[in-house]
């Protein structure tokens, strides 16, 4: 689904996506949006920032906040130069997005590059020492116990699970995890991994900070 307002952009949008092979549907406003989410649930949304009536980043927030649409891949799509919007919509669970003006051939890329990734094959269970992370359930015990974690730090835990004692930069957990590359900030890594360890009680201990890299999970 193609949530835009201009009406060339989404048209061209559209256009490049069923060329593609895929099956695209465009809205001009998060209204015609919702009432089309009650029929069918797309594999991705890219959806316009600056929208009338309701923004991008509300109807961001509640997509998340409804088990439903919460895990819809989403790509966000902002002006040149909004730095803040950028790093505000991939912490509240955007997937990735666009700089506008954007070349359709990018917004294709990024689409296949998003869909690849979050339809990987999941279902395994990993554990480590007091932690299990069940992919199947989606779910996440510590001492048998369950914890509720976020999307973005139930990756984040999935990604050093799958890389015990190896370090990993802030700049390669950023793509892997938001699916974009540096963008000048990686406090929101940081800020991720901080609320991950609170969450995760004693076993936050495993996650150890790799001075000048990053981060990586081992048991000292």
């Amino acid at each position: 689904y193609c949530v835009e307002d201009d009406f060339g952009i989404r048209n061209m949008m559209l256009y490049t996506l069923n060329s593609a092979g895929m099956q695209a549907k465009g809205f001009e406003d998060a209204q015609s949006f919702y009432k089309e989410l009650e029929n069918q649930l797309p594999e991705l949304i890219i959806l316009d920032l600056m929208l009338p009536q309701e923004d991008g980043l509300t109807i961001l927030s509640k997509l998340k906040a409804k088990t439903k649409t919460e895990k819809i891949p989403v790509i966000i799509a902002t002006a040149k130069g909004t730095e803040y919007d950028k790093v505000v919509g991939l912490d509240s669970g955007a997937d990735d997005y666009l700089v506008k003006p954007f070349g359709m051939m990018e917004m294709l890329s990024r689409v296949k590059a998003v869909l690849r990734r979050t339809k990987r094959q999941s279902g395994e269970i990993y554990t480590y020492n007091d932690i299990c992370l069940d992919d199947t359930r989606h779910e996440v015990l510590i001492e048998n116990k369950k914890v509720d974690l976020t999307v973005k730090e139930y990756e984040i835990l999935k990604l050093f699970m799958e890389n015990i004692g190896v370090a990993l930069s802030r700049d390669k957990i950023l793509s892997y995890i938001w699916g974009v590359e540096f963008l000048g900030e990686t406090r929101t890594v940081d800020v991720h991994i901080g609320t991950l360890r609170s969450k995760i009680g004693k076993c936050g201990d495993y996650i150890h900070t790799v001075r000048g890299i990053g981060y990586k999970m081992e048991k000292i």
